[in-house]
């Protein structure tokens, strides 16, 4: 463990922060000058803040605890009660002078059991992956290859590691294909196809599902993989009692070239160079209650990001659930196809 990953400055801003909690991987982070703990930050800290539409660029000290639990080196302790106790999951441990010397983790090289959930999963294989060509001129897109599995047994083993074992998918484009694969697999799984009988876009094809729900259910499009804790999205969802959340990631986008601030009158007041821009992005992985459903119109070719749009307009409960840009993968085009496997043959070898 290298201590610099943890350790950040009050001065440096929560989008900076960010990145380090997304590097060290263990969703937390210490503040300290010079050496010295004054307070932690975690990664659910950060994602309340960007809910409330806090500043990215804001100080992190805002946001910190600045009583962390810690341990003393020179003291026995049992580490893992103390987390266990105080529900924390990184203890540091400083000097009399509260110098930080380590870091203690509750699961350290321990695999960490997954809450069960067993809510069902909705996902969107019914498109024809145009942004895939030529690989689905031949393939499907939920039957493109990511390594040794297909993109969609991807998606399905991560829901059932939360114990989510039934999928409702819904298909068009080379149905019987897709339908076929999953049915002669070795592996059997828990699968309603739900057939669409004209293209009816990322929403319409969801009211094809009326009635078959009385609980939120998860949705998710069959190109993207989402690398976080599902339990906590659904509590999140039904804590803030959402028609639907959105799961969202931070991106940061930098401009490879100087930009121009101009008043009124035509005259330059400031020359920005190379300014970055953070803004929250639509992963394509939601959760939905089944209220949702009421609001699409039957046999209409709608997209999703329509029907939301509506319910804000009419005064429904919309919500977010921000993820860090690591924790989600998206295959929609060639190049992105490739990030995602490498990083997935990266993620192996760990």
């Amino acid at each position: 463990m290298n201590l610099d990953d943890f350790i950040v400055s009050g001065e440096d801003t929560v989008l900076q922060v960010m990145k380090i909690i997304d590097h060290n991987t263990k969703g937390i982070a210490f503040i300290c000058k010079s050496g010295y703990l004054k307070a932690v930050v975690t990664d659910g800290d950060i994602r309340r803040y960007i809910i409330k539409n806090g500043d990215l660029n804001g100080k992190i000290e805002e946001i910190s605890n600045n009583n962390p639990k810690f341990a003393y080196n020179d003291e026995l302790v049992d580490y893992e009660s103390i987390m266990k106790r105080h529900s924390i999951t990184a203890l540091p441990v400083i000097n009399k002078d509260k110098k930080l010397l380590s870091i203690r983790f509750l699961y350290d090289g321990q695999a960490v059991k997954k809450r069960g959930i067993n809510s069902p999963v909705v996902i969107m294989a019914g498109g024809k992956g145009t942004r895939l060509y030529p690989y689905t001129q031949i393939l499907p897109k939920p039957l493109i290859p990511v390594g040794e599995k297909t993109i969609t047994e991807l998606i399905m083993d991560r829901f059932k590691a939360y114990e989510c074992n039934h999928f409702d998918m819904i298909v068009n484009y080379k149905k019987n294909f897709i339908k076929s694969f999953f049915t002669d697999n070795e592996i059997k799984r828990e699968i309603d196809f739900i057939e669409e009988k004209k293209y009816l876009g990322t929403g319409g094809g969801l009211k094809l599902l009326m009635g078959k729900y009385k609980e939120p259910f998860f949705m998710t499009n069959c190109d993207i993989l989402i690398e976080d804790d599902y339990y906590e999205i659904m509590k999140h969802h039904k804590k803030d009692k959402n028609i639907i959340t959105i799961v969202t990631a931070t991106k940061n986008l930098t401009i490879p070239y100087g930009t121009i601030d101009i008043s009124e009158n035509g005259q330059v007041t400031r020359i920005n160079e190379k300014p970055s821009f953070s803004f929250l992005t639509n992963t394509g992985f939601y959760v939905i209650s089944p209220e949702f459903l009421e609001m699409i119109q039957e046999d209409t070719f709608i997209h999703i990001t329509d029907i939301i749009q509506n319910c804000i307009w009419k005064g429904k409960k919309v919500g977010i659930y921000p993820i860090s840009e690591n924790a989600w993968m998206d295959m929609g085009q060639l190049e992105e196809l490739e990030k995602m496997r490498e990083r997935l043959e990266q993620d192996a070898r760990k």
